[in-house]
């Protein structure tokens, strides 16, 4: 039987299963091991009851609209929730299958990719972006145009920016460079060209900024492999993974969680198409319909949309090494820091940067109750993952909010809620 959610909308019951395998309630789960303790059902039953409040408390608040998260421990889903509405107005409740748009979330599949062609022999993470992109010389404002690395671009250490985070006057603005969530009438290489006439922000490998590097990795990966950027991520992660519901476009009526975003104290306000977020000293410019659109050029930084299963699912692939897509020592480095001391501004105190994905190093400074070298990232349509391999324990929280489900009291107290013991 499902249960009802203080909001009316039906939640999935908690239950422990492979995840790839199939559905077994938690009650059958219990009794079919005779070693499950008390303490274990207790801790259990808590942690279930946290994360409940927790996300009871953003909905009936109004910061979110509608989430999906689960969680996963030692292989064995925990937790399978849905609150709140997919669409609010048409009184379409979340459900636990709901599509959402993955915004940066894309980033760590895109570089998974790369690394898969690494392991091939095709790319080389310390090689020049030149030697696929050879018209990719962006200078430094003194003219010099140094070398960028496919590693650079990983660790977002390039030099490169993002249109959300300059003023509208910046040069982003200014050369009509798309980050990717836009509707933008370009092609990847137009993007990409554009981006090489914007002065770097500072000499490659000394400083993280978060940027488009990613979306320039993506047009790498197409010049590697000969193939558009969906079709080159299809063939070398979610087609073997099995990740059916991730993708770059889906066909026009596609179900999917409409998009909203903060609206202060009168709750959140469903987007329009386009729609601009006041975001730091700039705005986010949203088009919710380009994930409709095959014709749109596919972001590797923010372009894809997926399920929380299918994330969980590559999340987990990825944390139990590889799943045959990568190999244990590939996923090593994509999840350790590789930038020593450089602050990550956009994770804050306590992290550094792996090959596409934050990596926790000080939990105490992060102020977070997970693992050292737990390693995550979240995405402006207001989503998150985090993985903690210590723990054994991967999390995805998709909500259809921004930026209230990827910033802010909500993601923290989800956290803490998970390791309710």
């Amino acid at each position: 039987m499902r249960q009802k959610t203080e909001t009316g909308h039906s939640a999935a019951p908690v239950s422990r299963r492979s995840i790839l395998g199939t559905t077994l309630p938690a009650a059958a789960w219990l009794s079919s091991r005779s070693s499950a303790s008390a303490a274990e059902v207790s801790t259990s039953s808590a942690r279930t009851t946290a994360i409940d409040s927790v996300l009871q408390n953003a909905v009936h608040s109004g910061s979110l609209v509608g989430a999906t998260v689960l969680v996963s421990e030692h292989g064995k889903i925990v937790y399978e929730r849905a609150f709140g509405s997919a669409d609010r107005e048409a009184g379409i409740a979340t459900q636990t299958g709901t599509l959402f748009r993955l915004a940066s979330m894309t980033k760590p599949v895109i570089c998974v990719a790369a690394l898969a062609l690494m392991e091939q022999g095709k790319l080389s993470l310390d090689a020049p972006v030149t030697q696929w992109l050879p018209d990719f010389r962006p200078a430094l404002p003194d003219g010099r145009q140094p070398v960028i690395t496919i590693r650079h671009l990983m660790t977002h250490t390039a030099g490169l920016g993002y249109g959300f985070l300059e003023p509208e006057t910046g040069p982003y603005h200014r050369k009509g460079i798309s980050d990717g969530l836009d509707h933008a009438r370009l092609t990847l290489q137009e993007n990409i060209a554009r981006i090489a006439t914007v002065p770097l922000l500072f000499e490659p490998g000394t400083a993280w900024h978060y940027s488009l590097a990613i979306d320039v990795l993506g047009g790498v990966i197409e010049r590697v492999t000969g193939l558009t950027l969906p079709t080159a991520i299809r063939t070398l992660v979610t087609g073997p993974l099995g990740l059916t519901s991730l993708a770059f476009s889906i066909p026009q009526g596609t179900p999917i969680a409409v998009p909203y975003a903060d609206g202060g104290t009168g709750g959140a306000i469903r987007m329009t198409d386009p729609f601009q977020l006041k975001f730091g000293p700039g705005h986010i410019v949203y088009s919710p319909s380009r994930a409709f659109d095959p014709a749109a050029w596919p972001s590797g930084g923010v372009g894809m949309v997926g399920t929380a299963g299918d994330y969980l699912r590559f999340a987990e692939a990825i944390r139990t090494g590889g799943s045959g897509v990568l190999k244990p020592e590939s996923v090593a480095a994509m999840t350790t820091n590789a930038i020593g001391t450089l602050p990550v501004g956009a994770a804050g105190p306590g992290f550094g940067w792996g090959l596409g994905v934050a990596v926790l190093t000080d939990p105490t400074r992060a102020g977070l109750p997970l693992s050292p070298g737990s390693w995550n990232w979240s995405g402006l349509y207001g989503t998150g993952f985090w993985v903690d391999p210590a723990r054994e324990l991967s999390a995805v929280a998709l909500t259809n909010t921004a930026v209230a489900g990827m910033s802010g009291s909500f993601p923290r107290a989800l956290r803490h809620a998970v390791y309710t013991a």
